[in-house]
């Protein structure tokens, strides 16, 4: 196994390390790693409805696409992030479950770090770690997962000591996300680990508690850390400038569609947009904050070119495994939201 504490805080090189990391990972890995202020979006989200480019633009806060699903995420250097890849048959995908997703599995030894500090964490919902406090629970930590080629990436956030208002500027939390949680504001659902220690706890800032994760993961997987290598270095960069910088893959929009509907479920957010010529969908995209372990835009490509009608949709749906691409969806909830459709005015 291998723990590699990044040194780099430019957003794209490290959005660009993990997929190098995943493509060509042999062992176990874990990585810790800072992000200067930047807003980390979903791989299925459209950038242009959950940010607020007018606060990003005024406050030189870059805006990345990471390869996971999952909602966005505002990241600083008060914020300490933690990447687990683990292929098929490793240490670290011993015991997940069966189908690649598995937030318990791999927020638990985190969760440990935390309660061996004196902080009652556990894991909530689809994929937040929560603390318990004197005002009730409170978000220090939003994990996404994907798998490709048998090989798992999970990651996370850890809020120590980020500016929490300019995370609520920088995003268009979706209001019908904030009352599923019963909660007035994103500003109101977070904290920072910070204000949770205890006095006789020596930690003031982001760096030495990453310091302390570093630490806690070596005993708990019997690793040491190491650097990048040049090589490695190399090719990161080459992402960063082939991808990872460019607007066609962080701020891609959804195209020109005539029709629009966006609906909360249990598993998540999704956006459906698509355009029906002569009873025909001609056109069709597919986002949210969902999770999944396929590609979205292959289930769009198998509804393109059918019958805009139930029956039709229905059936198709029905011959695919609709969770492989939504996680903990069902054929009925997205015929659903596509018989449901309204035409924009």
């Amino acid at each position: 196994m291998k723990l590699y504490i990044n040194t780099h805080t430019n957003p794209y090189f490290n959005l660009a390390s993990e997929e190098y990391l995943l493509k060509n990972a042999k062992d176990d890995i874990i990585m810790l790693w800072r992000n200067e202020a930047s807003v980390i979006i979903g791989k299925n989200q459209n950038a242009f409805a959950e940010i607020n480019f007018d606060f990003t633009n005024e406050n030189n806060i870059k805006v990345v696409r990471r390869l996971t699903g999952g909602g966005a995420v505002f990241h600083d250097l008060g914020n300490v992030n933690f990447t687990f890849i683990s292929p098929s048959g490793g240490n670290l995908s011993s015991g997940i479950r069966e189908g690649g997703l598995d937030f318990a599995h791999f927020t638990a030894p985190i969760i440990s770090a935390l309660c061996s500090l004196g902080i009652k964490a556990e894991l909530s919902g689809r994929n937040d770690i929560i603390v318990h406090t004197n005002d009730g629970e409170r978000k220090v930590s939003g994990n996404a997962q994907c798998v490709l080629d048998g090989t798992t990436l999970h990651h996370g956030t850890l809020l120590f000591s980020a500016e929490l208002s300019r995370l609520q500027g920088a995003l268009n939390v979706d209001p019908a996300k904030l009352k599923s949680k019963g909660i007035a504001s994103v500003r109101s659902r977070v904290a920072n680990i910070r204000e949770l220690l205890g006095e006789e706890t020596q930690m003031t800032d982001a760096a030495a508690f990453e310091a302390y994760l570093a630490e806690w993961l070596s005993r708990e997987f019997s690793c040491t850390a190491e650097d990048f290598s040049e090589q490695m270095e190399n090719e990161i960069d080459k992402l960063v400038t082939e991808k990872y910088s460019t607007d066609s893959w962080n701020l891609h929009r959804f195209g020109s569609f005539e029709k629009q509907r966006r609906r909360r479920f249990d598993f998540g957010t999704v956006e459906v947009f698509l355009t029906v010529k002569d009873g025909i969908i001609s056109d069709i995209a597919i986002g949210g904050d969902f999770f999944g372990i396929r590609e979205i835009s292959e289930l769009a490509d198998l509804l393109r070119n059918l019958e805009y009608s139930r029956t039709a949709i229905e059936s198709k749906l029905r011959e695919v495994a609709i969770s492989d691409y939504i996680n903990g969806a069902n054929s009925e909830n997205i015929t659903d939201l596509l018989c449901e459709i309204d035409t924009i005015a």
